[in-house]
């Protein structure tokens, strides 16, 4: 008599066992499923009373932390397969992607504004994608990722357009006109506005209550834009804009994406994209003033590029792919509160009690919005 012993993670496909032969396993987290294909098999598990015979088609549901035994009563090959999460956890590791994603984003106002004054838009802008770029193209080439199909190219187009050119360069121009905290407040649009993309790139169909509350977010933000800018809104808070509706179609595109390519790769190949097309804007950016930018802007720089543009870019896509890019995308209302944090800790920006006030509007509006339900064409 054989006897064979696996480890959680690592069950193969299949498994033919000869009669008598006996078979150990541990499962792992989350478990999977164990089908007869063919012969007869006896089963027994840790914490169970009941042994199991399962024949051709049987199938048999295996997780937990006890030990599994399986001996052969005839020639027998087993089959498994993974069992399929539920929808809420895919949704709750969703949401916990997103919101490390939205803490990793929080810090990018505060940075850029830091950054700009001696850097430039430009540099800024667009030079945190190519610095990323590089960062991308040496994860792809390290792990031999093959090229993306013809199909992807003008979706991740799409995506370098909006994450990687259009938010980061609109940003960057408003923030040599207004402080960080006040550009922080206009982002607090980009939820609503990442739904309304998921309508038409993701087709997900948000209920009425969503819609009312995200109107409602809307009207506090262009309220507060109106009230800073003296009764009109600046130039400075059209770019903002901007940028917001940029980042919304990226983010949705994206999201798209990753359920077929994977996060990290989404945003690698968008950023090797898109960087033929920035290096020589960048290099032509390039003044004597950069050589004496201040290590605090440098780091700024560094900042935006490794984290912003880059790493959290692979936590957030995930989190769109898994939790849905309308109800995840809710989680950025938090974001204009974590960056008035940091300008206030990092900058000692003032933040008067009519920005946080907004702040808290457009949080407490749109959080009607997360609780709406919110669901996928089809479903």
């Amino acid at each position: 008599m054989t006897s064979k012993s696996l480890i959680a993670g690592e069950e193969p496909a299949g498994l033919a066992l000869a009669q008598g032969a006996l078979w150990t396993y541990l499962p792992r987290m989350g478990g999977m499923m164990l089908s007869c294909c063919e012969g007869t098999v006896w089963l027994t598990r840790e914490g169970d009373r009941e042994d199991h015979v399962l024949r051709p088609g049987d199938a048999l549901q295996v997780e937990g932390h006890g030990r599994v035994v399986v001996q052969a009563l005839r020639p027998a090959r087993l089959c498994f397969a993974p069992m399929p999460r539920s929808e809420s956890a895919q949704t709750m590791e969703g949401l916990l992607l997103g919101a490390l994603g939205v803490v990793a984003f929080s810090l990018t106002l505060p940075a850029t504004r830091v950054a700009v004054p001696e850097l430039g838009s430009t540099m800024v802008g667009l030079g945190r994608a190519l610095v990323a770029a590089v960062l991308a193209g040496l994860l792809l080439a390290v792990r031999r990722e093959r090229l993306p199909e013809r199909r992807h190219w003008p979706r991740l187009a799409l995506v370098a357009g909006g994450v990687v050119v259009g938010f980061p360069l609109l940003s960057a121009l408003a923030l040599r006109h207004m402080p960080a905290s006040h550009s922080a407040v206009l982002v607090g649009l980009l939820p609503a506005a990442t739904a309304v993309a998921a309508v038409f790139r993701a087709r997900e169909r948000p209920s009425w209550g969503f819609w009312l509350s995200a109107l409602a977010g809307l009207g506090c933000v262009l309220g507060f834009a109106l009230a800073q800018g003296a009764g009109r809104p600046t130039g400075a808070d059209g770019l903002v804009l901007l940028a917001v509706a940029a980042a919304a179609v990226g983010y949705a595109e994206g999201a798209v994406l990753a359920r077929e390519l994977g996060s990290w790769r989404v945003i690698c190949w968008a950023l090797v994209l898109a960087a033929p097309i920035l290096a020589p804007v960048v290099a032509l950016s390039v003044g004597p003033e950069v050589l004496s930018a201040s290590p605090r802007a440098w780091l700024g720089m560094g900042y935006v590029s490794a984290v912003s543009m880059f790493l959290g870019f692979f936590a957030w896509y995930r989190g769109l792919a898994l939790g849905g890019v309308a109800r995840v995308s809710q989680l950025q209302l938090a974001q204009p509160l974590l960056t008035l944090m940091w300008c206030a800790l990092l900058l000692g920006e003032p933040v008067g009690h009519g920005t946080l006030g907004a702040a808290v509007l457009v949080l407490l509006c749109v959080f009607a919005g997360v609780r709406s339900r919110v669901r996928r064409a089809g479903a």
